[in-house]
């Protein structure tokens, strides 16, 4: 049951400085802070430290879903320039899309694409301003592949825009967040935002945890566009999650019930993993494996986690349905107190931010 609480219990000051722009030098280089949820303590240390501070038989459940290069631009019939964000394919051609200017995004508009030439038509109007979209092309791997942005969040392009005088923010990415806004496990293509608590490991980083005696085990979560979408209730008992696309493996269950037995932790990689797992454990009596789930599933305080043991996570937005999550863990007022530190310490914040590690 979800505790009644308001969505000013989740607001903070963050300085506009803080917003991370860009990732860090190296993966592993970023700040962690440490959260002891018994002793209510938080220490800072970097991500590299990770082996240090979890303990043979604990188990890692990251969600590998790739992000895809969902954001694409176009030219109307009059020359204006619109915004096409992929949101999940119906068809592979066939899209549900989040799309700007709306009002002139109408069924029937055709608009092209841009770097590609590729006609993308406008076929159907849905609520929320979602609309259904083909891209008249055959190949629409190679279609994203060349004209595909990264689809960075709304506050990294602002803030870009803002301390770099960005020209056109939008259109802002390179190379390197092709690379950094992926994990290095990334597998199965679908998110267009990523499950950023897993941008901070390399592969040498996974490899000396394992050769600690400190698992992994993967699940997928394709992240939609709700992640960025602003709560609109003051209650957040009141709040609508967007619909997410999740599976579960059977070997990734039979790790954890391994871990389990074995005394371990279960300690999941992002707040998208955390919500695969308790989808999963509530919808059964027992964690079972599910090919393809749907999850609209809040965390807020006053829910009651099954299988989460410890949470390795980012800093998130104030009034944020993360941020609600994270607080739910750990409890509200720890949480404010660790990201007041954050501020005093200049932690970065969101997606290329810090992490934090919740035991």
């Amino acid at each position: 049951m979800i505790r009644r609480m308001q969505l000013s219990d989740f607001n903070y000051e963050l300085p506009p400085e803080l917003v991370a722009r860009h990732p860090a030098k190296q993966r592993d280089a970023s700040r962690l802070m440490v959260l002891n949820r018994a002793r209510q303590t938080i220490e800072h240390r970097h991500f590299r430290d990770l082996p240090e501070l979890l303990r043979s038989g604990d188990l890692l459940v990251m969600n590998d879903s790739r992000v895809i290069p969902a954001r694409l631009f176009a030219r109307r019939a009059g020359g204006g320039r619109a915004e096409i964000l992929l949101v999940e394919a119906i068809e592979p051609s066939l899209w549900i899309a989040i799309v700007r200017p709306g009002k002139a995004l109408k069924p029937g508009v055709r608009v092209t694409l841009e770097g590609a030439g590729i006609e993308l038509e406008i076929i159907e109007a849905r609520e929320a301003g979602e609309r259904v979209v083909r891209i008249h092309t055959d190949n629409i791997d190679d279609c994203l592949k060349h004209c595909g942005h990264v689809p960075l969040p709304p506050y990294i392009l602002s803030a870009r825009k803002e301390f770099e005088n960005a020209v056109d923010p939008a259109a802002e990415d390179g190379p390197d967040d092709r690379e950094r806004y992926q994990t290095v496990y990334a597998h199965a293509p679908g998110s267009v935002a990523a499950p950023t608590a897993g941008l901070h490991f390399t592969d040498a980083l996974l490899e000396k945890l394992r050769a600690q005696g400190i698992a992994a085990a993967h699940c997928t979560l394709h992240v939609g566009p709700g992640t960025f979408m602003p709560i609109k209730t003051e209650r957040i008992e009141d709040h609508r999650m967007h619909n997410e696309r999740y599976s579960l493996s059977e070997e990734t269950c039979r790790s954890i019930e391994q871990c389990r037995s074995d005394s371990g932790r279960i300690v999941c990689v992002g707040t998208t993993a955390v919500r695969t797992l308790e989808s999963a454990a509530l919808k059964n009596e027992r964690l079972r494996a599910i090919e393809q789930g749907q999850t609209d599933l809040m965390i807020a305080p006053g829910f009651q986690f099954r299988v989460t043991d410890a949470l390795i996570t980012n800093f998130h937005l104030p009034r944020s349905t993360l941020l609600m999550l994270v607080s739910a863990f750990a409890g509200r007022e720890f949480i404010m107190r660790a990201y007041a530190e954050a501020t005093r310490e200049e932690y970065r914040f969101y997606s290329y931010g810090d992490a934090m590690l919740i035991l």
